[in-house]
């Protein structure tokens, strides 16, 4: 079973350090994609925006500078609250988004309960995987035994 960690939150699309629009958005989070979260942004069209990132890049973003190329994530005090940006680009151009601190870090604190940093890796089942690809069966001691002389038996003929 998957859970899923949701929070609808009203972001802002920073335009200039005088100016930004709200933007509706939603943060999620999948046991089924342990390594990352995802963010849409309601952006009024019929295809809304969606960014998926790093869930570590964003823990640490809440407390330090983090990230480089496509999504880069620090946090920072505007007007006395506590926020945390992040600049986001890709070739359809960059976006400078603000978030409220204690919103992300509430959010990311029930992720980080669902699914324990460094445990990651047991929401995919890879141990049980492989273990399963790399049981034998009765089929494999046919691969084994070898029914034909090997071209290499040394027997002169060349």
């Amino acid at each position: 079973m998957h859970t899923v960690v949701e929070r609808e939150l009203e972001l802002k699309l920073v335009l200039s350090p005088e100016c930004s629009i709200p933007v509706p958005a939603r943060l999620t989070y999948r046991t089924d994609d342990p390594y990352a979260v995802h963010i849409t942004f309601h952006t009024g069209s019929d295809n809304p925006v969606k960014w998926t990132f790093a869930r570590e890049l964003l823990v640490e973003g809440v407390f330090r500078p983090c990230g480089h190329g496509d999504v880069r994530i620090w946090p920072t005090k505007v007007e006395g609250r506590s926020v945390v940006l992040m600049a986001l680009s890709s070739p359809d151009g960059d976006a400078l988004i603000e978030a409220s601190a204690a919103v992300v870090s509430a959010w990311l604190e029930r992720t980080l309960r669902v699914v324990p940093p460094g445990s990651e890796s047991e929401q995919l089942g890879i141990d049980d995987g492989l273990a399963e690809l790399l049981t034998p069966t009765p089929a494999d001691d046919l691969w084994l035994r070898d029914p034909l002389p090997s071209d290499e038996s040394g027997d002169g003929d060349s």
